[in-house]
């Protein structure tokens, strides 16, 4: 904990001093949950290219860690410290209770090619989230999926049984910890800094991340058998402090439009088939690692929990989370039965 403290000391005393010389270079500062190379840093990177390219403006990423937790970095940008950030709505949830419309489980089609027509498509992602974030002094670019969710835990999981009393780490979410309690698991909230600590030393049994960052983060090491269950898939957002997006020129929000178009679609191209190639790294790398896919029978029993997980997110949510499930229901609908 120690050295963490001191890491995030030193990053915002970094930012902070980046701050005062380079602000009338607009060198724009970026932060991001994850390691370099990962989802939302192949995003960022696309983004600062772009905006480095197309303009005299640059782009300064910080990546996991180097200012703190994904709490810390959203603090710092609603304070306008940063400019841009990622975060998941996992986590900003406690801001926004609509975003945890995503750990409903059995929501999202396990199909890739539906699951992104619907974020390119989907009235509620493009229409009613950037008024929900903008309440929170954020502007909204982009939403897209990393991938999904997959469960590692210290014995494999072959049935929904097997989920009884398993201490499954969740983000600090309350919805997510309403699906693992409806999966019969013991959700445990704890933030990704003491994931892997954890699950070393027993504190947790499991955890659940899109397949690349387990592969990333080495989570496989010490937590060696992955579930498919279908449940659900890892999203994510972009987003800008409002008060500066409002504040520049037309033509730099333009860029910066136009900059988020393009990390969407570079990010979207790079997660083809990357679930595949994270798999096959670790399946090279374990050799006592067993990955279980859940038979239809067994999906039908975690499905039959989903009704409760939607009534704990409009109890959470209200009206306003209400209507945006029944919109995404809509938006899912039309993109399902357009192949029927």
């Amino acid at each position: 904990m120690k050295s963490h403290k001191l890491l995030t000391t030193a990053g915002i005393g970094a930012l902070m001093f980046g701050m005062t010389t380079s602000a009338m270079a607009d060198n724009w500062r970026y932060a991001h949950e994850e390691y370099e190379g990962d989802v939302q840093d192949v995003f960022a990177v696309a983004f600062k290219e772009y905006v480095e390219e197309n303009s005299d403006h640059s782009v300064q990423i910080y990546r996991f860690g180097e200012l703190g937790e994904s709490d810390d970095i959203m603090e710092q940008t609603q304070n306008g410290i940063l400019q841009f950030v990622n975060q998941s709505p996992g986590f900003t949830g406690s801001l926004i209770p609509s975003a945890q419309i995503f750990f409903i489980p059995y929501l999202l089609p396990t199909d890739m090619d539906h699951v992104l027509d619907f974020f390119d498509e989907s009235k509620a992602i493009n229409e009613m989230f950037p008024e929900l974030y903008a309440e929170q002094g954020l502007e909204l670019l982009k939403m897209y999926p990393e991938g999904e969710m997959v469960i590692t835990t210290d014995e494999p999981i072959e049935s929904v049984d097997d989920f009884q009393n398993k201490k499954i780490r969740v983000m600090t979410n309350p919805l997510l910890s309403e699906t693992y309690n409806a999966f019969g698991a013991t959700p445990t909230p704890l933030p990704w800094g003491e994931v892997y600590g954890g699950l070393q030393t027993g504190i947790i049994d499991g955890q659940e991340n899109p397949i690349f960052w387990i592969e990333s983060g080495g989570l496989y090491e010490v937590s060696p058998h992955l579930t498919f269950t279908g449940h659900g898939w890892f999203t994510t957002a972009m987003m800008a402090n409002q008060d500066f997006y409002e504040g520049l020129s037309d033509e730099d929000q333009e860029l910066v439009r136009e900059a988020s178009g393009a990390a969407y679609d570079h990010t979207i191209e790079h997660i083809q088939g990357l679930a595949e190639e994270s798999l096959n790294k670790i399946t090279e790398a374990c050799d006592n690692c067993t990955v279980t896919r859940l038979d239809d029978e067994q999906i039908a029993k975690l499905k039959e929990q989903a009704p409760q997980v939607e009534e704990k997110f409009v109890e959470m949510a209200g009206d306003q989370g209400a209507e945006l499930l029944e919109q995404f229901k809509a938006d899912l609908e039309a993109v399902t039965s357009d192949e029927e």
